[in-house]
C-alpha cells in the first residue's frame, strides 16, 4: 500500500514536472540573432525554404540606380553562398526612400521570384521617364537569373514600392499601385495585379485588384503573399480624400480572380507616411505588420475567412517605429522586428520583440542602436532549429 502510494506520487512530481518543463518551453522565448547583410548590402529580404535553406535578396550600389543580389545560406545565416546579381540591366533598381526595393517569393519547387521598382535608368519606361515594374526568377539549375522583365503594359505611374507572391500551383503575382491611366493624384491610384499561371514564365496584362475607390499612398509601399492553401493576401495603405491613409487588407481565394477588402487600421494624417508592410506564415497562422501613427502592429489572420483576427501592437512607445518585419516559428511564438528613429538620408536602431501564442510579449524588448543603414529595413526570418534571425 505504501509503495503504492510512493509510486503514485512519484508519477505525480513527474507529470508536474514534465508540465513546468512544458510551461517553460512554452512562454520561454526563441533566441534571437542579428545577421549583416552579406557584403555590405542593404534592404534584404530573407525568406526560408522547407529545406531550412535560406533564400535571401539584397541591394547594393548607388542608391539611386544600383544592382541586387541574391544569396543563399544552408547553415541559418552563419555563411552564404557567393551572390548572384539578379537585375540583367546594371544600375535598374533603386534604393532612395526605403520603400522601393526588391521583393522575393518561393513558388511552386521553391523557384526564386523577384520583383522590384525599376529605377529612372531602367527600361523600358513609360516615354517621361515613369520606371517600370520589373520582374525576374531564378533558371532550373540555381546559377543565374532570367532576363528581368517589364510587367506594366498601361499603369504606369508606380511610386511606392511593388511585391511579388507565388503558391505551390504555379501562380505567381505581382502587385503595385498607379494611377488610373489617364487620371493623376493619389485618390486615383489603384492597386494593380499581374498574374501568372506558369510558374511566371507568362504574366496575363495588369488589371485592378480592388475597384473600391481607397486611393493609394503614392509614396508607401504594398506587400504580398500566398499562404500554403493558396489564398492570397495583400497589405497596402490607401489615401482616399488625401487624409485617410488606413491599412487595408485584401483576400483572395480564386488566384487573384476577386478580393475581398477590409479597413484595418485608421489613419488620418495628410501627408505620405512612407511605409512597409510584411506578410509571412507559421504555425500561429498567416501574420501581417503594418506601421500606424508612428507605432508597430501585428495580426493573425483568421483561417476560415482570411480575415484580421486579433491586433497586437509594440510594447511601450519608440521613437518613429518603422518598416515591421514578422515571422513566427514552429511553437507558435512570433518574432516582430522593426527599425525606431530612421528618416530621409538617415539609418536607425534595430528593435525586436517576441510574443507567445496568444500574442503576449514574453521576454526582454530587444534594441541594436544605429546598426540599420542609411536608406534600409530590416527582415526577420526563422531558422530550422525554431530560433530567430533578423537581418540588417
Amino acid at each position: 500500500m505504501l509503495r503504492t502510494f510512493l509510486l503514485t506520487m512519484a508519477a505525480c512530481a513527474a507529470l508536474t514536472t514534465g508540465m513546468v518543463l512544458y510551461a517553460t518551453a512554452v512562454h520561454k522565448p526563441a533566441p534571437v540573432q542579428l545577421i549583416r547583410v552579406p557584403e555590405g548590402g542593404i534592404q534584404p529580404q530573407a525568406v526560408t525554404d522547407a529545406k531550412g535553406v535560406v533564400h535571401v535578396v539584397y541591394f547594393s550600389g548607388n542608391p539611386s540606380a544600383g544592382d541586387l543580389y541574391y544569396v543563399t545560406s544552408t547553415d541559418t545565416g552563419r555563411t552564404f553562398s557567393k551572390p548572384i546579381r539578379v537585375n540583367s540591366e546594371p544600375g535598374s533598381a533603386i534604393a532612395v526612400g526605403n520603400i522601393r526595393g526588391a521583393r522575393v517569393a518561393l513558388g511552386r519547387n521553391d523557384i526564386v521570384h523577384v520583383a522590384w521598382n525599376g529605377s529612372a535608368r531602367a527600361t523600358p519606361n513609360a516615354g517621361d521617364n515613369r520606371p517600370p515594374m520589373l520582374y525576374t526568377r531564378l533558371n532550373k539549375g540555381g546559377t543565374a537569373f532570367e532576363p528581368q522583365r517589364n510587367l506594366i503594359h498601361s499603369a504606369w505611374g508606380i511610386d511606392g514600392g511593388g511585391s511579388v507572391a507565388a503558391d505551390r500551383a504555379g501562380h505567381v503575382y505581382v502587385l503595385w499601385h498607379a494611377p488610373i491611366p489617364g487620371k493623376n493624384g493619389e485618390a486615383n491610384r489603384r492597386v494593380w495585379i499581374a498574374t501568372s499561371n506558369d510558374d511566371g514564365k507568362t504574366f496575363a496584362p495588369e488589371r485592378v485588384a480592388w475597384d473600391k475607390p481607397t486611393g493609394a499612398c503614392g509614396c508607401c509601399g504594398l506587400d504580398a503573399f500566398a499562404d500554403r492553401n493558396g489564398t492570397l493576401f495583400v497589405l497596402f495603405r490607401s489615401a482616399e480624400q488625401m487624409v485617410h491613409r488606413d491599412m487595408n487588407l485584401l483576400v483572395s481565394r480564386d488566384h487573384g480572380a476577386s478580393f475581398r477588402g477590409s479597413d484595418i487600421s485608421k489613419w488620418n494624417v495628410g501627408y505620405c507616411v512612407m511605409s512597409t508592410e510584411s506578410l509571412a506564415e507559421s504555425k500561429a497562422g498567416v501574420l501581417g505588420a503594418w506601421e500606424t501613427e508612428k507605432q508597430v502592429y501585428f495580426g493573425r489572420m483568421n483561417p476560415a475567412t482570411g480575415a484580421l483576427a486579433e491586433t497586437v501592437g509594440a510594447p511601450g512607445t519608440g521613437k518613429n517605429r518603422k518598416y515591421p518585419s514578422i515571422t513566427g516559428n514552429s511553437r507558435g511564438q512570433i518574432l516582430l522586428a522593426w527599425t525606431e528613429g530612421m528618416g530621409w538620408k538617415k539609418g536607425g536602431t534595430l528593435n525586436w520583440q517576441v510574443f507567445d501564442d496568444n500574442g503576449r510579449a514574453i521576454g526582454p524588448e530587444g534594441h541594436a542602436p544605429g546598426v540599420v543603414p542609411t536608406w534600409s529595413l530590416v527582415s526577420a526570418f526563422t531558422a530550422s532549429d525554431g530560433s530567430f534571425r533578423v537581418m540588417y
